[in-house]
């Protein structure tokens, strides 16, 4: 997912998946991935000042069986009332399983 999102934002260099918050499932051939973000060592200020907003939002990714995983959405920041369920790209039945993407703290 790292990597994937990095393509779209490639000033992003040191970040990593939050931990707590990862989803991952699949529906038929399709797995589907979400997951926010956050500074790994050595980001710079520029990568913080981004992440400070990009960072916060879920961001969702989706692969072929087989293929590179693909960034296909954000949520909106702050988060959307209708959870994962509102992002068109997830299918309706992964976002039931994961509970609408939200994270009990």
């Amino acid at each position: 997912m790292t990597r994937a999102f990095q393509r779209g934002f490639p000033r992003l260099v040191h970040i990593a998946p939050a931990p707590g918050g990862f989803f991952y499932g699949q529906c038929g051939t399709v797995r589907y991935a979400a997951t926010r973000f956050q500074p790994t060592p050595g980001a710079n200020e520029g990568e913080l000042v981004n992440l400070q907003d990009e960072g916060s939002a879920m961001k969702y990714f989706r692969a072929s069986s087989g293929g590179d995983w693909s960034y296909v959405a954000t949520d909106g920041f702050p988060a959307s009332e209708g959870g994962c369920r509102a992002i068109p790209q997830i299918p309706r039945a992964l976002a039931t399983a994961w509970r609408n993407c939200r994270i009990v703290r």
